[in-house]
């Protein structure tokens, strides 16, 4: 504990360093890393979908480094300190964890997933769903509603259920395509989307990580097809269909 405490140590004495002495550090606002916090999220995550240990180390030390910053700047306005960002948090999660730090007992993962949804009620939220931020990707966002909405009992009874909703909302797709209107036709797909959502996570799946797994795959194979076809003396975009498919075949077996 004392080894990783100094390290901390470190991160904020240098950080006050640079604060001070770096023209670039010096310039930095809350509004300015932003973006660069948002980049370094996805580096992170690319590291997780990737299993790289390696790059998960550098990439969590980015973000540490961006949230002392942040704290560091509140600091400077006479707003709070990364002290009273850390008790914070840790009031909270001993709050939110009565099972660990009060008398509550629960069953269940799901059990302690239910009671934070109702603890954050009694806390002045106004919505179960007050806490899904507004700027999240589509994906991601429907799968945080879900998750909340399950933690007050808005659930379906059962896996079928989910998975004829899944069908249902097919359908009414592809009468709209028949129908060719436009706009119910994006409306149907997206409740396809979301239904499908909602079916990946009664099966234990993260759709944002498994479609950024297909993402990666395709990607992988579709390169390896450009890379052959130039081998073989041959240009991908002048090739027809079905030997792009040849190829495709072959790209797949490398899996």
């Amino acid at each position: 504990m004392e080894d990783k405490l100094k390290a901390f140590e470190r991160l904020l004495i240098i950080m006050d360093e640079l604060r001070e002495q770096c023209p670039w550090d010096k310039k930095q606002t809350l509004e300015s890393l932003r973006h660069l916090t948002i980049e370094e999220t996805y580096e992170l995550s690319d590291a997780i979908i990737a299993n790289n240990l390696d790059e998960l180390k550098g990439e969590i030390g980015d973000l540490m480094l961006h949230m002392v910053f942040y704290s560091k700047i509140a600091d400077e306005k006479k707003a709070f300190d990364i002290a009273d960002v850390l008790n914070a948090i840790c009031d909270k999660l001993v709050h939110r964890h009565p099972h660990i730090y009060g008398d509550v007992e629960v069953a269940d993962e799901e059990e302690v997933k239910a009671n934070w949804e109702k603890l954050k009620l009694k806390e002045g939220k106004t919505s179960v769903l007050q806490g899904v931020p507004k700027s999240l990707p589509a994906l991601v966002k429907a799968t945080r509603i879900q998750d909340k909405v399950k933690g007050i009992g808005f659930e379906w009874d059962n896996q079928d259920q989910v998975w004829d909703k899944v069908n249902e909302e097919i359908q009414e797709f592809q009468d709209e395509v028949k129908a060719g209107n436009k706009a119910k036709m994006e409306e149907e797909f997206g409740d396809v989307l979301f239904s499908l959502i909602n079916y990946a996570r009664w099966v234990d799946i993260n759709p944002e990580d498994a479609l950024s797994k297909t993402n990666q795959k395709f990607i992988k194979r579709f390169q390896w097809m450009e890379a052959e076809t130039k081998k073989d003396g041959k240009s991908i975009s002048d090739m027809p269909l079905t030997e792009m498919d040849q190829y495709w075949e072959k790209a797949k077996k490398l899996d």
